[in-house]
């Protein structure tokens, strides 16, 4: 009998690497939003 759903081995862990990709990405384009948004209404 074959299990369909195994457990992954950091199952149930949060992924802390790639929050910390997609939060540092976020911040980034927020500051490249404001710079852009600062230099057209000079």
């Amino acid at each position: 009998m074959t299990d369909q759903k195994r457990p992954a081995e950091d199952d149930g862990t949060p992924k802390f690497g790639r929050l910390l990709i997609v939060l540092l990405s976020a911040v980034a384009l927020i500051g490249l939003i404001t710079f852009a948004s600062e230099a057209y209404y000079r």
